[in-house]
């Protein structure tokens, strides 16, 4: 398992990112939705300053992820990063006024008990901090050929939940990517230096995915609603980041029967997130047509 060090660093930048995703949400409500994908979304989002203080909090989630990763196994840091979505709701809650109803509580709930009753049912054992080249080279054909497809399908929708699904799904493989690169990274500062991290093609490597999972983030929040993109990109990036835990740095988690619990641990997280990804998106309606009346009795679950 993940030292204590690595799980308070994956906590600090899961808050970091929480409170980036409200500050992002409510700057990407600001700008116009473009029929495909908006090259010029960045450039109009930089004008905004509730999306230059969400990227403060972007610039410090990656310090204390990086700091984590050095330190801890990627399937265990990176599924820590679920509770992104319950502090989200939190910090939100706290900066935008209101409460929290019931069935956000239960989502909350729902989260923490799942998140921690897969990890303790798998077991992730720390393993290498490098993975050989001809890993790599499969990982990323793999990665973009998924991305790839995703992107593609969600050109092919309009607006709505399926597309912003898609958006989602390609920002969760390029959320996991990015921290598989900033790992390997890592390895190299620990090892060599600072010379030998910038003289690391992981380095630039996590920099340029890094800005396009951002960039799949931005265009999945245009494109529908977060019951849609939410859960996808939340589980999307804990899975797919256990995934290249197990074949790039030879971590392991148990099997066999330890599935039913961890399965079970999975569904609840996922749950949980369709509930919270509601009650996130009856805020955004207050701040848009509704009033706060008649989102607060409207169930999350």
């Amino acid at each position: 398992m993940a030292t204590w060090p690595a799980v308070l660093f994956a906590l600090l930048a899961a808050a970091s990112n929480a409170l980036a995703t409200v500050l992002q949400r409510r700057a990407a409500r600001t700008v116009p939705l473009a029929p495909g994908l908006r090259l010029g979304l960045l450039v109009d989002l930089l004008h905004r300053a509730a999306w230059l203080g969400g990227m403060l909090a972007v610039i410090a989630a990656a310090c204390f992820q990086a700091l984590a990763l050095s330190q801890g196994a990627l399937s265990v840091v990176q599924p820590i990063f679920v509770l992104e979505l319950p502090l989200a709701l939190l910090i939100g809650r706290l900066l935008l006024g209101g409460r929290i109803s019931r069935d956000g509580w239960t989502g909350v709930a729902l989260i923490v008990v799942g998140l921690g009753s897969a990890l303790a049912a798998a077991a992730p054992t720390i393993g290498t901090d490098h993975a050989p080249l001809d890993r790599w080279v499969l990982a990323l054909a793999v990665c973009a050929a998924v991305i790839g497809t995703a992107v593609g399908a969600a050109l092919r929708r309009g607006a709505g939940g399926v597309r912003a699904a898609c958006f989602a799904a390609a920002a969760a493989v390029s959320y996991a990517l990015t921290a598989a690169l900033m790992k390997d990274a890592t390895h190299a500062w620990q090892t060599g230096g600072p010379a030998s991290f910038f003289a690391s093609w992981q380095t630039y490597g996590f920099a340029a995915v890094g800005v396009g999972a951002l960039f799949l983030f931005e265009n999945a929040m245009q494109s529908g609603p977060l019951t849609a993109s939410q859960p996808v990109l939340t589980l999307g990036d804990a899975l797919v980041s256990l995934s290249l835990g197990v074949t790039l740095f030879d971590e392991r988690v148990r099997t066999g029967w330890w599935l039913i619990p961890e399965c079970a641990g999975i569904a609840l997280v996922l749950w949980g997130a369709r509930c919270l990804s509601r009650v996130a998106l009856a805020r955004d309606l207050v701040a848009g047509k509704e009033t706060p009346s008649a989102v607060s009795d409207r169930p999350a679950c």
